[in-house]
Parts: structure tokens; sequence; C-alpha cells
């Protein structure tokens, strides 16, 4: 994919790490319940859900939504599936040859390194687990990433993983020698942070929707007007209409 030039202006860019939504490549822990091709359409539906939260979160800070997304040469698989102006940036941590930096780590990595490489003046890497996610936080992480100084902003899932990192900087120490898709990913990124002298400025804890349980837990929860810790909870009405259209309360249920 070639350099998008148009992307460099400052501001901070929050992407989505996310794969082509293709059956059997995605929402991989939910099948079963799920067929690969409704986990599939449920991975487009969040995506759709995450890139118009960003939107959203885009009227209150300067911020510019990517995907940042593996394998390449699937662009195309996106069409037809964000929000309108969603840029993609290409993250499937090929180029990436530090030393104790592995698995997610690198995509992770490569996404930093490419959106700095744009002109963005802070970084935002998000997963595509969280449809739900309370817009305040996206633009809260934001505007902590403006204020002077290098710093780390930290989103904890609930799984003891994060749910977005924020940098200034693409520092590689804090994706070295990192225990992925374990609980003890935020701990040890903290912990990364610390060592290289960076204050940590922690938002407010979420989940990841990646398995059966946290699927049921999204049905209950989609389109509630209560407040979470004083954090309204993103509608996620392309989510909640694939939820209904699937009949994946009927899967769940079934189970």
């Amino acid at each position: 994919m070639s350099r998008d030039t148009t992307a460099a202006d400052g501001g901070c860019a929050i992407a989505v790490m996310a794969k082509a939504p293709r059956p059997g490549a995605v929402k991989t822990r939910l099948v079963p319940p799920l067929t690969p091709d409704a986990a599939s359409a449920l991975s487009a539906s969040f995506l759709r859900d995450i890139t118009e939260n960003i939107v959203l979160a885009a009227q209150e800070a300067p911020i510019h939504g990517y995907i940042a997304y593996a394998p390449a040469g699937h662009e195309r698989a996106f069409d037809g599936m964000l929000a309108a102006g969603t840029r993609l940036v290409l993250a499937d941590g090929a180029p990436i040859t530090e030393p104790d930096v592995r698995g997610f780590g690198c995509a992770l990595l490569h996404a930093a390194q490419a959106l700095f490489e744009r002109g963005h003046e802070s970084v935002c890497l998000l997963n595509s687990d969280s449809p739900n996610l309370p817009t305040a936080l996206l633009a809260r992480a934001a505007h902590i990433l403006a204020e002077p100084g290098d710093q780390v902003v930290l989103g904890p899932a609930e799984d003891g993983g994060y749910y977005v990192i924020g940098m200034k900087a693409p520092h590689v120490h804090l994706f070295q020698n990192v225990d992925w898709s374990t609980d003890r990913v935020a701990t040890q990124t903290r912990e990364r942070a610390r060592a290289l002298g960076l204050a940590v400025h922690e938002l407010d804890t979420w989940y990841d929707v990646d398995n059966a349980t946290a699927l049921q837990r999204l049905c209950r929860e989609l389109g509630s007007e209560v407040e979470v810790k004083g954090l309204r909870p993103y509608r996620a009405s392309e989510t909640a209409r694939s939820i209904e259209r699937l009949l994946i309360h009927a899967r769940l249920n079934a189970a």
C-alpha cells in the first residue's frame, strides 16, 4: 500500500487493530456458538461501530481515525464497512526486527511507527473487540496526549490486557517481552513505561467481546442508557442490528 501523504495533519491518530473480516480469520473464539460466517459478519459490524465512535470522539478532540489492518493486500475487504473518512494503514508487523518484540507486538509497533511517520503528534492503538466503548474515553485519551511531555495512556481491559494504548513516540520497549494474550499484558506494559521514565495515565477499565460470555454481556447492555462509572456506553447500533439479524441471542441460548 502506498504512503498516504494526505494524512500528515497532526493531531491524534486512533487506529483500530483489525484483521480483514473473513470467515475463519476473525472472532474465532466465538466459533462456536457462532458459525464462521456469522462471526465474520459480527466483526464487520464491530468495525463499523468502532470507527463511527472515533468520528464522534473527533467532535471533541483533534482525532483522525484509521484501521491498522492485516494481512497485506486485503484493503478492499474493508470497502463500505467503515465510517466515512476512516483511513487504512498496513500493520502486519513484517518490517519489525527489533529484539524481543514478538507476535502481536510486531503489529502494534508497526502501526505506531507508520502513523508517526504520517505526521501525527500522538497515536492510540485501539482493539477491535469493544464496540460499546464510551466515546468519552477516546476523547480523553487524545486530550491527555495533547498535554506537554512524553507520556503513555493505557485503557486496561477486565481480562488483564488493554483496549487502548496511547503514546507520543513509538517507544520500542513498550512492546518488548510482553506475554500477549495473557492477563499480564497491562501489568507488563506499565512496567515497560516505568522503565522508560514515562508517566502512565490510566483510563477507566472496559471489556473485550472475544468469547461467548462477553458476547452475552454485550447483548444485555447494548442500547442501555445506564451509565457505567459515570460513562455512557456507545450505542453500537450496527452491532445491535447484526445481533438481531444473525439470531445471535438464539445461538447463545442454545449453546
